[in-house]
């Protein structure tokens, strides 16, 4: 749909938080510079927030609680989402692409699980929707994978895509803080919510990780395809071990195409070797790191959240598509013409870092290792050294060899059974072959 000959594009924000209120300066204070980038003027005719109170540098008499009469308006060509949730963003976002506007939207959590339904609405109508805010913030890496590498074929995505987790596991690494510590900190910075739940259970990162993988494999990839596994559960041991074996704890989000070419798609902490270019993304910074049969291997990294790097990423989705207003023209659409299935979790092959307290006698580690082999996972080495605070009990750390998450679980579920083992043995997937 093309904006009338000489009008410019008239634009409406849902949300003026932390990264509505920058979109909102930017539109205003660059106003000509982005005139100049898209050909037309970008009105800003409204904005929907949640409260009444006024926001600074906003025109009083553009702001409204009722989000849907301003997403009614037929005086509007362009809808920035920056609200968040499901409900009724879902409903918002449907009704402005069915009435022939374009959206822009930083929401992963929506993107991740009805996705399908949005694109759907935006082809029907012919308009477009982008997204590139909605993972790792400032990084472009929506576009990379949408446009640049279209002519390649990406064989895997993995990324440090949260912020907050990255923040908290750098803290436990170089600061020598256990969990709860660094959480508190990460929080008394406004790095983790009061309630971090999404981020260090790893349902931010997951969602992200659905996108990414629909993306870079051109198929629908759910949020509820996703395995996933938080930092929660990372104490100050895992990091020595790391440390010890020459890696860093990251919370990995790792998308891949499996052997029988299906997709696998999880969110854990794992061991990155710190040789590895993941492996020094310190603070809250993000990093995307994708591999591909001509390109080879590309790395994306910066600023995976805050209000100015995040508007940054919608500010550039909004003058595409606002370009593409003028043009008459829709961008590229959702590429989802294969359909190769998700890789069942316990299939998904990697390389397990085993941590556990045995009995220090002889025959204990023979018994371990014969237990690995009846599942045919293959040891690829072997530390132990002694448990200061057990007597006669040693700490033993096995990194095996490629091997499927089912059958290392099977082997983890038959040692914590055996009488060579002391309480629970601590897993964590080693990142590289």
């Amino acid at each position: 749909m093309m904006s009338s000959p000489g009008a410019g594009v008239r634009v409406a924000l849902l949300g003026c938080g932390t990264v509505g209120s920058q979109v909102a300066r930017i539109l205003i204070e660059q106003a000509d510079d982005l005139r100049a980038r898209v050909g037309r003027p970008l009105a800003l005719v409204g904005v929907a927030t949640r409260t009444e109170r006024e926001r600074p540098g906003v025109d009083p008499a553009l702001l409204t609680t009722d989000a849907a009469a301003l997403v009614a308006r037929d005086d509007i060509d362009l809808i920035i989402e920056l609200m968040g949730g499901i409900h009724p963003t879902l409903g918002l976002l449907t009704d402005a692409l069915a009435s022939g506007k374009s959206v822009v939207t930083a929401n992963k959590a929506l993107l991740a699980q009805h996705g399908a339904q949005l694109f759907e609405a935006a082809e029907s109508a012919g308009v477009d929707i982008y997204y590139e805010a909605a993972v790792a913030g400032a990084i472009p890496i929506i576009r990379p994978l949408r446009e640049s590498l279209v002519g390649d074929e990406v064989t895997a995505v993995k990324g440090i895509v949260n912020g907050t987790t990255n923040y908290i596991l750098d803290q436990m690494h170089t600061t020598g803080a256990d969990y709860a510590d660094a959480l508190a900190e990460a929080q008394a910075l406004g790095y983790a919510e009061a309630d971090p739940t999404a981020d260090v259970e790893g349902e931010d990162a997951a969602a992200k990780a659905a996108i990414l993988a629909s993306l870079a494999f051109h198929t629908r990839v759910s949020l509820a395809d996703v395995d996933r596994e938080g930092i929660s559960g990372v104490t100050s041991d895992d990091i020595a071990t790391a440390e010890q074996l020459g890696c860093v704890v990251k919370l990995l989000a790792d998308c891949s195409v499996s052997a029988d070419g299906s997709i696998a798609v999880g969110v854990h902490p794992t061991l990155v070797p710190a040789t590895h270019p993941l492996a020094g993304i310190r603070g809250a910074f993000n990093a995307v790191f994708v591999e591909s049969r001509n390109a080879g291997q590309l790395m994306f990294m910066g600023p995976g959240a805050g209000g100015s790097p995040t508007a940054s990423a919608v500010l550039g989705d909004v003058v595409t598509a606002a370009r593409n207003r003028v043009r008459g023209v829709a961008g590229p659409g959702e590429s989802a013409y294969t359909a190769p299935g998700i890789t069942d979790p316990g299939k998904v092959a990697s390389r397990h870092h085993l941590g556990m307290v045995v009995r220090d006698e002889p025959g204990v580690l023979s018994r371990v290792a014969a237990a690995l082999a009846r599942r045919q996972v293959s040891i690829q080495a072997v530390r132990q050294v002694q448990a200061p605070e057990q007597d006669a009990h040693a700490r033993l750390g096995i990194t095996t060899h490629i091997a499927p998450d089912a059958d290392v679980r099977a082997v983890v579920a038959e040692l914590e059974g055996s009488d060579d083992v002391r309480g629970t043995i601590r897993v964590l997937r080693v990142e590289g072959e």
